[in-house]
Parts: structure tokens; C-alpha cells; sequence
């Protein structure tokens, strides 16, 4: 038979069911040419009909017909979750695009790619639209990091010299081959590699590439964070050009640099930071004016003086966009000569600063300012403990050591107390999240999990942060020229309307309409939760149910501060957006408000936002990164043991647990054996067929630590206590699914991860993803918003 009467006959076919799948043996037998010559023609006439693009293959090795090219198309950014299937963004006020496993082309995480629509999604019910990927416009992913290894049960083509183990959960189900052609590792040493060959439909599991760089040996201490490093892109090292231009930075104060300067070196003026801190950025002073109202000094190292434009290291800083802090390790966004030398306000010398100065009435407004360049000295180097101790306990010991400052230390605390009231009053949101510290030995493991606790000095610092934040926003936007501000937008309705939802699910009252959301009615949630069990799981709730905070040159305010105007200013030696502020300010003010000095940043600042957002949105996800691995390498050590836990989160495939040291976990619903449990959305909660049992947001339970997989950052408990869990009606009216056996699986296999294959690594504990269906974490544990340290 012709290859065209063949193709005409399968297209035949394929039109009778436009959406079944075909393999290449159905399609030969339904034609009876399953013989070996007839099958070599069908096999070549389904070749050209993909070709033509008639027919497409998906990732089961199975074909389609092709999609009417009239459905609708998109562009955007593909999400990979790592049980195959994932999500394409399009308009980030819309929703994504779910994107079936067999419909995603073999598209890696952060591609950008052409999505077809295949049905629209519904906004009543919060489907999302349904997706298909037909193109890879652009691949994300260029390098990867990984241990190099052999698997000695494997026969590799010709000029593959063996693997590169991927620890990116968003890659655990792709093999990386590395071919002959760049560097030649020894076993057990980490590489940085290009890769030459990306999946396709043809081989979905495969990527290929060559090693580039070498960076160290599985073994050495701190190469697990390192990896994350190199994984997320981040700039280890400083180019030579850049350190070329810092030797030749003075590294005091000149008097020519003080020309034009306003000198306030008199004034008492302090900074206040973490002990370990070394890039002093911010000093402050503050008095009582004759009037009754405060005078509040937030004075800025003047980074944008010695970091101009057009410079390799304007040019080095912008590109990183923001300082990374990572366990045991800065990767600072300027050189150390810098961030810890001539512009770290260090006590007892000159330095360079932006200064804004505030007068605050005792109700907490702001009725007058000034913002200048200043050459200050600060008094003294103080730490938050000290501060504390003062305000706080008033030890007498550390108040004799500091009794000069001691009055002004007083004044800044009745001041913070003025402000703190005055963002309450307007609705600010203050999140009460814990947040952890990871103690690591010399070899940089894991030995201990400190709670970060936030007194009154780091809180004072941070009111006056926000005042002068504000201020200067305010300022330049009433000044009405280009500027770079921070923004906060309200909530979507959707996100909001969920996590009321969940508020009512755990017995918690909300008054409000979700179509017009204030800030007030979210500060009066977290009062009316205050105190309670479940404060901390309604914190973490809400603030993911925010939008993130980004940059943009449009002034929208910040929703969760309740502030109109907004911006960073305080923080130039690790944000960008703070030295960006500075260099405009600087500008204006020396150049006039004109038209042609508004050009000058007019054109730039949208993609300065932009991309300042996307490298804290990089640092962000490498910090995570970093502390999940960190915290599953310090339980590792703790297997076998119990911890009393709280509920944090409620899906149909267990429940989420948290300690107290802010280590969570999931407890499988297998591991629930007294019961069959059903999951009741409704209420968010697992409930007991039989024994109505039931599990809820904020619930106390004892666990106890089965295992950990450090490489994918998975901890797992198993419930105890059992019979200790209250019961509820909440079955009652629920139409329940028929019994079918529960698919525990074989316990050892899961527990053992059979047939694993080597990967050149240690494993601990089961692997879930191929053992067990796990689902994703609900959207509020996701932890895709993270603005409480970056207002």
C-alpha cells in the first residue's frame, strides 16, 4: 500500500476519535500491517504525518490527533510540580493553566512555552482553565549542578561517560547523561554542566550535557549549600573588572567627598543590628523637640556614591539585585571592601550617608521632613540584645556601660510605641511568624534549631525603617516624578474568600465582605485568634493568602502595612532597590525636577522593578531551599524519636504537622491506621469513618519522626496517641465513597524505596513520590508569598 493511502486511512482513524491515544502497534493492527515489512511503512507514514503536524506524540509514547489550530493560544511560564503534572502562568491576574502530565511536552520548570486552551476554566467554582503545551519557546533551565557518578548497571551510548545525580525534586524523574566532550569528573566530585539536549516526546526522560566546572567533591563540608547556590544561579564570585574597580575606592573618607555635605558628626547617632551583622547600613538618633513631638534621624550609608552607573560594579550589583543569606554564609550583593568597609557605618569614623530627618507628633504623624546628604559618625556599634536589656529588663550592668545613651534609647522607645500605635490604628498587619535559626557545626551540619525571637529593639528598628520608607515615598511621589516604590496590592477575592473558608472550618467568626477587603478586617482576625491554639497556623494562613510584595515604578501602596506611599531606602548594601532610590534622590536634588531630569529614569524603571523582584523572588527561593534541606539534615539525626506536634495543615492524603522549632512534616494518611479516614473539605479536616475521629487546623498530636530524606527535603511522621483524638458530626449529611481496600502498598518497598537506582547519593527513608501518591501542599502552605521579612 502507498505511504499516502496509509496516512489517509490513519487520519481516517484518528478523526473517528479525535481525542483517543494511539500507539504505533494499535494503529498497525487496526490496518492489519503488523507484519515486519507493513509495519516498517505504517511507521514511516505516522512519521510524516507528525512531520506535517497532523498528528502529535505525547509523553506515553502514544499519538493524537492534532489540535485545531484555531483553539486559542498563550504564551507564558510553565511551573513544574514534581509528580509530573504543572501550571502555566499567562497573566498573573489570572488564573494558570493546569497542565495535564501528558500534555506538557516534556517542559522543564521555568520554561517559557505556548499553551493551547482545551476548556476555559470557571470562576464560580475556582477551576482552572486546562491546558496543553505545543511549543517550548525558550528554555529556562541551561545548567545544572550535581554529583557525578557511574551506575555500574548501566550501559551508556558512545561518548557518554556516565551521570550527574539531580537533586532538584522538579528533575527527580529525568536522567542527565554526561557526554565526552567538556570536562571528565571522577566519581563522587560536583559539576557544573550546560546542557546540549533537552527532553522531547522522542525521549521524554533524558537531558544531556557537557561539564563546565568542577566546584568541589560530595564530601566537602558546605557543598550541599553551595549546590543550592550554583542551582539558583547565584553569583559566587566577583568578576576581576569589579574587584579591579573597588582596590582603586578609597577606604576612608576624603574631605573632598564631604564637599557639599551637610556635617552632623556631632549628633549621637547609633546603630543597631544582630551581633553577627558586619554590613552596617543604618544609624539612628532621636530627641524630644521643645514642642512635644520627636525628632527621629534614619541616616543611610550612602552606597550610590561610590557604586555609579555605567560602572562593571553598578553593573555586578544590579545583576545580583540583592544580598543572599544562606545558614552559615552571605553571598553579599557588593564586595566585602564595601558592604563591611567604607560603607558600613562602623563606629567612631567617617562615613558617607543619606539622611532623612522626621518630625513624628505624639499621635504618630509625620508633619515635617528633610532629606539630605550627610557625612556622620556614629557613637556607638549596638546590638538588639543590648537594647533589649535595657528597654526591656534594665539590667543595670549593660545601662551603667551605656548610660550617655541611655536617655536616648528611652526617648526611641517611647517613640516606637507612638508609631507602632499609629499603623494599628490605620490597620497595618503585624504577622507573629516564628521564624528559626539553624546552628551548624565547623562542618557545616545541622546541630540545633533556634526560635528567633523578636523583642523591642528589633522591632523599634523596624518602625523606624518603615517611617523613613515612607517619608521618602511620599516625597518623591508628591513630587510627582519617576521613582521606584514598593508595593503591596490587595489581596485577589479569590485567595481571601478560601481563606475565610478555612477561618470557618476551624470555628473561627469573620465579618466582612471579601469584595472589599481592608486591611482593618484582617488585623481584627489575628486579634480574634490571639492567644489561641491555632494563632500561629491563622498567621501563616493569611499572610500566604497575600499577594508578594514587589517593586514597581507605580505608586500602589503597601496593603499589608496599610501605608499609601511606599518604597525601599533603607537597606543599599543588599538591595538594589534601596541604592536605586538613593541615586534618584541624589539626582534631583542636583539636578532639578525638569522634564529632562525626569527622562533620565523614566524608561528604566519598569525593568529595574522587574527584575529587582525577580532576584528577591531567586534569593527567597534559595534561602527556603537552603533551611528545609538544613532542617531535614538536623531531624535526620533524630529518627525514632517524639515531639509533640500542632496540625498545620489538612489534605486527602494525610495532614501536615508542625513543632514547635518550626520543623513540619506530613504524617500519611496510611500512617493513621485506627480508622478509614475521609477528608471533609468543608471543614478541613480527616474524620474517621467509624470512630469519627477527627483531625483539624491547630489540633495538638504527638508524632513520632519515622524518617527523613535529606536530598528532597522530606520529613515523615507517624501519628501517636491515637485514641486521645476528639470526634465530631462533621460525616453527618457527607456522601461518603464506597470501601475499596486501602492502598498501603508494601510497607518495606515504600519504607526501602525499591528499585531505586544508584544515583550516587545516600538515601534515607522512602521515596514518596514513586510509592505513594502525595499530593501538593495546600496554597497557604505552599509558601509562595514570603513578605514578612522584605516589606
Amino acid at each position: 500500500m502507498e505511504k499516502e493511502k496509509i496516512i489517509e486511512k490513519l487520519l481516517a482513524r484518528f478523526k473517528e476519535c479525535p481525542s483517543q491515544e494511539f500507539t504505533v502497534r494499535e494503529l498497525a493492527e487496526g490496518l492489519k500491517m503488523n507484519d515486519g515489512v507493513s509495519f516498517k511503512f505504517v511507521v514511516q507514514a505516522i512519521a510524516q504525518m507528525e512531520h506535517d503536524k497532523q498528528i502529535t506524540l505525547n509523553q506515553n509514547g502514544a499519538f493524537t490527533l492534532a489540535q485545531d489550530n484555531s483553539l486559542p493560544k498563550f504564551t507564558g511560564i510553565f511551573h513544574a510540580n514534581d509528580r509530573g503534572f504543572g501550571f502555566v502562568t499567562v497573566d498573573p491576574e489570572q488564573p494558570d493553566f493546569f497542565i495535564n502530565p501528558t500534555q506538557t511536552l516534556s517542559a522543564l520548570n521555568g520554561d517559557e512555552v505556548e499553551v493551547e486552551m482545551l476548556t476555559p476554566g470557571d470562576e464560580a467554582s475556582g477551576k482552572r482553565p486546562d491546558g496543553k503545551v505545543v511549543s517550548i519557546v525558550e528554555h529556562n533551565l541551561t545548567q545544572v549542578v550535581g554529583s557525578f557518578f557511574v551506575d555500574s548497571d548501566a550501559t551508556y551510548p558512545t561518548g557518554i561517560l556516565g551521570e550527574i545525580h539531580l537533586k532538584d525534586k522538579k528533575l527527580a524523574a529525568y536522567r542527565f547523561l554526561l557526554e565526552d566532550n567538556g570536562l571528565h569528573p571522577v566519581e563522587g566530585e560536583v559539576v557544573l554542566a550546560d546542557i546540549t539536549s533537552y527532553p522531547d516526546p522522542h525521549v521524554p526522560g533524558i537531558l544531556k550535557g557537557v561539564a563546565v566546572k568542577v566546584i568541589g567533591n560530595v564530601n566537602d563540608p558546605g557543598i550541599d549549600i553551595l549546590q543550592i547556590v550554583y542551582q539558583h544561579k547565584i553569583p559566587s564570585e566577583f568578576p576581576e573588572e569589579v574587584m579591579e574597580q573597588v582596590a582603586r575606592i578609597p577606604d576612608h573618607v576624603t574631605e573632598e567627598e564631604m564637599k557639599g555635605r551637610r556635617d552632623i558628626r556631632d549628633q549621637q547617632l547609633v546603630t543597631i543590628d544582630a551581633i553577627e551583622s558586619k554590613d552596617l547600613d543604618d544609624a539612628v538618633t532621636a530627641w524630644k523637640l521643645p514642642n512635644g513631638n520627636y525628632h527621629l534621624g534614619v541616616h543611610i550609608a550612602d552606597v550610590s556614591h561610590y557604586v555609579t552607573p555605567g560602572t562593571p560594579l553598578d553593573d555586578e550589583a544590579f545583576s545580583r539585585g540583592t544580598s543572599v543569606y544562606l545558614t552559615d554564609r552571605v553571598i553579599p550583593m557588593l564586595p566585602a571592601k564595601l558592604s563591611n568597609g567604607i560603607c558600613s557605618l562602623n563606629p567612631k569614623v567617617d562615613r558617607l550617608a543619606l539622611s532623612c530627618d522626621m518630625e513624628i507628633t505624639p499621635e504618630g504623624e509625620i508633619i515635617a521632613h528633610e532629606i539630605y546628604p550627610s557625612v556622620i559618625k556614629t557613637t556607638e556599634r549596638m546590638t538588639y540584645i543590648a537594647i533589649n536589656k535595657i528597654l526591656e529588663s534594665h539590667d543595670e550592668k549593660t545601662m551603667e556601660r551605656y548610660k550617655n545613651l541611655v536617655p536616648m534609647f528611652e526617648t526611641m522607645g517611647e517613640l516606637h510605641k507612638i508609631l507602632l500605635k499609629m499603623r494599628k490604628r490605620r490597620g497595618a498587619i503585624e504577622f507573629e511568624e516564628n521564624e528559626a535559626k539553624i546552628i551548624v557545626d565547623e562542618k557545616g551540619h545541622a546541630i540545633d534549631i533556634e526560635l528567633r525571637e523578636r523583642g523591642t529593639s528589633e522591632r523599634m528598628v523596624e518602625s523606624f525603617m518603615l517611617a523613613a520608607n515612607e517619608t521618602v515615598a511620599a516625597h518623591f511621589n508628591k513630587a510627582n516624578v519617576p521613582f521606584l516604590y514598593r508595593i503591596h496590592e490587595t489581596p485577589k477575592e479569590e485567595k481571601i474568600k478560601r481563606f475565610f473558608e478555612l477561618l470557618s472550618a476551624i470555628g473561627v467568626e469573620v465579618t466582612g465582605s471579601t469584595h472589599d477587603i481592608t486591611p482593618k478586617m484582617l488585623q481584627n482576625i489575628l486579634k480574634k485568634v490571639a492567644g489561641r491554639p491555632e494563632e500561629a497556623v491563622v498567621s501563616v494562613m493569611l499572610l500566604r493568602s497575600m499577594q508578594q510584595a514587589k517593586y514597581s515604578p507605580e505608586p500602589l501602596g503597601h496593603f499589608g502595612i496599610a501605608a499609601t506611599d511606599y518604597t525601599h531606602f533603607t537597606s543599599p548594601i543588599r538591595r538594589y532597590p534601596d541604592l536605586m532610590v538613593h541615586r534618584m534622590a541624589h539626582y534631583y536634588a542636583e539636578h532639578g525636577l525638569s522634564e529632562d531630569s525626569q527622562a533620565v529614569f523614566r524608561d528604566e524603571l519598569p525593568e529595574v522593578a522587574t527584575h529587582c523582584s525577580q532576584m528577591e523572588r531567586r534569593a527567597i527561593d534559595a534561602e527556603r531551599d537552603t533551611d528545609a534541606m538544613k532542617k531535614a539534615e538536623y531531624m535526620a539525626d533524630h529518627v525514632g524519636e517524639e515531639f509533640d506536634a500542632m496540625v498545620s495543615s489538612v489534605t486527602k492524603f494525610g495532614m501536615f504537622v508542625e513543632l514547635d522549632n518550626t520543623v513540619e512534616g506530613l504524617i500519611h494518611i496510611s500512617e493513621i491506621g485506627d480508622d478509614y479516614y475521609v477528608f471533609v473539605e468543608k471543614h478541613m479536616a480527616l474524620v474517621g469513618r467509624n470512630k469519627h475521629k477527627t483531625y483539624r487546623i491547630g489540633q495538638p498530636v504527638r508524632v513520632k519522626l519515622l524518617d527523613v530524606n535529606v536530598e528532597q527535603k522530606e520529613i515523615n511522621f507517624k501519628l501517636l496517641d491515637l485514641d486521645k483524638a476528639p470526634t465530631s458530626d462533621l460525616l453527618e449529611g457527607v456522601d461518603l465513597p464506597e470501601l475499596t481496600p486501602r492502598r498501603q502498598g508494601n510497607r518495606d518497598n515504600r519504607r526501602h524505596g525499591k528499585d531505586d537506582r544508584k544515583r550516587g547519593g545516600k538515601r534515607s527513608g522512602f521515596d514518596k513520590k514513586k510509592d505513594y501518591k502525595k499530593g501538593n501542599k495546600p496554597y497557604y502552605k505552599s509558601g509562595r508569598n514570603n513578605n514578612k521579612r522584605r516589606k
